[in-house]
């Protein structure tokens, strides 16, 4: 892979806080930001060279868009893929769709780790109303339902309880296929974030012990602590073995359970990660500048960690109200997003805390 001088444009598909701080980073190493996505809150675009601003399936738009990038690259794992095939002979686009495909079917994602060698939960597929009852009993109660596709940050999800939860279970997760899965007993919940070059080469940033409220990240934190980091190093060979088989550019990331069997996997992310904001001030590489330089054929950055304690802390809906007040403690890096609604539930920015 020839690498990109500085001053090529990289095109983003996704305006979110991901694009916003992608751009941030190709600026940084002198590369100019093509943003792609639907209309909407695009805060990505306050930062980039240029926009378009169009939906994924407008050919026109996306084949324009993509002639005027060097390489194309995702902030979203929900983009649709057959419209990128459309554009794959005009531009490189790094990952590979095929980390889309598996990424955003579930039962795929989970059949293409357990091939690897991977653990997951246990899981049966639904994928008619009449077919949840049956699905349940194989996974037994308590279980989750999960919608197969574009699910994501609690999206989409229904615990059941108990087999007289099923009634109004199919309308309640919006009538899509659904696959059911087994309520897992861990300690724990860890990421595993690597960067992956077009040559092989692989590093790994530190797992942080993640903290979800509500089906969102609330905190990710460094050191993990002794049961993590005890199963870091298996988790970090499963990662590495999907990325090799997708034959993977970029950022990916890896979400896993640590249990007393070991580390279980729950679900991939085909692009840099919520829990790998903190290697903005707590990594010598950020997880966003490595991103750039994977997908722009540059050496990787080191990922080592630089502090002895990291924590990073999602504002979530009108925690964005609090912006003086962390501004005033000396201790907090703050990001806000720019974007124009705290609504409950979104992602409005974030705090890292470095302890030395």
């Amino acid at each position: 892979m020839t690498a990109l001088p500085p001053g090529s444009t990289i095109g983003i598909l996704g305006g979110g806080q991901l694009g916003r701080m992608l751009a941030m980073a190709a600026a940084q190493l002198g590369y100019r930001c093509h943003i792609f996505a639907p209309p909407g809150d695009n805060v990505a675009c306050e930062v980039a060279a240029i926009a378009t601003i169009a939906e994924y399936d407008d050919l026109a738009a996306l084949r324009t868009f993509a002639k005027a990038c060097d390489v194309v690259t995702f902030e979203f794992e929900n983009v649709p893929v057959a419209p990128l095939q459309s554009i794959m002979r005009d531009v490189p686009i790094h990952p590979p769709i095929k980390a889309l495909e598996v990424a955003q079917d579930r039962v795929e994602e989970k059949e293409f780790v357990r091939k690897l060698g991977g653990q997951t939960a246990v899981f049966a597929v639904a994928r008619s109303e009449i077919e949840v009852e049956d699905a349940v009993a194989t996974v037994g109660t308590p279980a989750i339902l999960k919608t197969i596709r574009m699910g994501y940050d609690g999206k989409g999800q229904l615990r059941i309880s108990a087999q007289s939860e099923l009634a109004s279970a199919w309308r309640r997760t919006g009538g899509q296929p659904l696959i059911a899965e087994a309520m897992v007993h861990f300690d724990a919940e860890f990421s595993v974030i690597l960067v992956r070059g077009a040559d092989g080469d692989i590093r790994y940033w530190d797992s942080p012990r993640n903290a979800h409220e509500d089906g969102i990240l609330a905190t990710s934190t460094l050191p993990a602590g002794p049961l993590i980091e005890s199963q870091q190093g298996a988790a970090r060979k499963m990662a590495a073995a999907v990325a090799d088989a997708l034959e993977y550019v970029g950022v990916f990331t890896a979400e896993f359970f640590a249990s007393g069997e070991g580390p279980l996997f729950n679900e991939i992310a085909p692009r840099v990660h919520n829990s790998g904001h903190w290697t903005i001030e707590g990594a010598e590489t950020s997880q966003f500048e490595n991103h750039i330089r994977a997908i722009c054929g540059l050496p990787l950055g080191s990922t080592a960690t630089i502090a002895e304690r990291v924590e990073m802390q999602n504002l979530i809906g009108r925690d964005g109200e609090r912006w003086l007040q962390l501004l005033g403690d000396p201790a907090a890096n703050v990001h806000l997003y720019g974007k124009a609604e705290a609504r409950a539930g979104r992602k409005i920015g974030h705090v890292t805390r470095l302890y030395r």
